[in-house]
């Protein structure tokens, strides 16, 4: 799917595809989005989880279909409908929706968190609420149903188990991800590696603050040597983070991570023009380590 979008650095802008199921409004961000297909049947697979409805082909491509009401407990869709054909997590997926409403450009900033308004099932997969009118347009957390569905294409843990010997390494680490989930497993990976001298934040915002502040304070060399940052992420995200830094002459030598679900061509060409040391992929936590020691002039002891 074209968008012009993603030859844009830096705006902390993002576009969303807006969908229904029922009479409920959903959104997926665009760039998580390959293209938009009418149904096609699809062959059932024997043992999958109830929320797959089955494999299918187009262009020659194996698919799997997921159903998204039955995911949000909305009974199942049966056919007709629309396929949101997608690409993250380096997995080909696509969920099956009844009508797709079109694109709006929104700012982080204006995308409102979860809790605060969703107080049924959603509530545990939505990334935030954009207000389009009289109506709420819930961003569902696609990772994270894709988790409850096949946890193995969640964040292996056990990938950096081998490292438990590590010596302690108390180089300051700063992390910006704004799943508690996803931010806790970030962390005790990096500990289980030795990095033991970390501070986490849940959003851009919150890590451009106290980036600022330790510059003002003169102690930013003691409190961060490299950001570890996801790119989705309300009021700032990655990107815009990864702007700031590297466009600020004191900060620019900061090193900065980009470890997201979203990493395909174009977003990585955008990554690269921000200036990010390192771009990877969830959920390759073992390679997030090595490019962190890499990065950090660290060697295994």
């Amino acid at each position: 799917m074209d968008t012009n979008i993603l030859l844009e650095n830096g705006t902390n802008e993002l576009e969303v595809l807006e969908f229904k199921l029922g009479n409920r409004h959903y959104g997926i961000n665009v760039a998580k989005v390959r293209e938009i297909i009418p149904y096609q049947e699809v062959t059932p697979v024997p043992h999958s989880h109830p929320s797959i409805e089955g494999i299918f082909m187009p262009r020659g491509t194996m698919i799997s279909a997921v159903d998204l009401k039955s995911c949000l407990q909305m009974g199942e869709s049966g056919q007709g409908g629309l396929f949101i054909i997608t690409n993250f997590n380096s997995l080909d997926l696509a969920f099956h929706v009844d009508t797709v409403l079109g694109i709006h450009r929104v700012s982080w900033a204006d995308i409102m968190k979860p809790s605060s308004t969703v107080a049924n099932v959603e509530d545990g997969v939505s990334t935030g609420i954009i207000k389009k009118g009289d109506k709420l347009v819930i961003i569902l957390d696609f990772e994270k149903i894709i988790a409850d569905i096949n946890p193995e294409v969640a964040i292996k843990v056990q990938d950096v188990q081998a490292l438990s010997t590590r010596s302690r390494i108390d180089i300051p680490m700063l992390i910006a991800e704004d799943s508690a989930l996803l931010n806790k497993l970030i962390v005790q990976s990096l500990e289980t590696a030795g990095y033991t001298n970390l501070t986490h934040t849940e959003n851009g915002q919150q890590a451009w603050d106290l980036i600022c502040k330790w510059k003002d304070e003169g102690i930013l060399n003691e409190k961060v040597q490299c950001v570890i940052t996801d790119i989705e992420m309300p009021i700032m995200d990655g990107h815009r983070l990864t702007k700031l830094i590297k466009t600020d002459e004191k900060l620019k030598d900061l090193k900065v991570v980009i470890f997201s679900s979203m990493i395909n061509d174009d977003l990585r060409r955008k990554g690269e023009a921000l200036g990010a040391d390192a771009q990877l992929t969830k959920p390759e936590i073992g390679s997030l380590v090595n490019a962190v020691d890499k990065l950090l002039g660290v060697t295994a002891k």
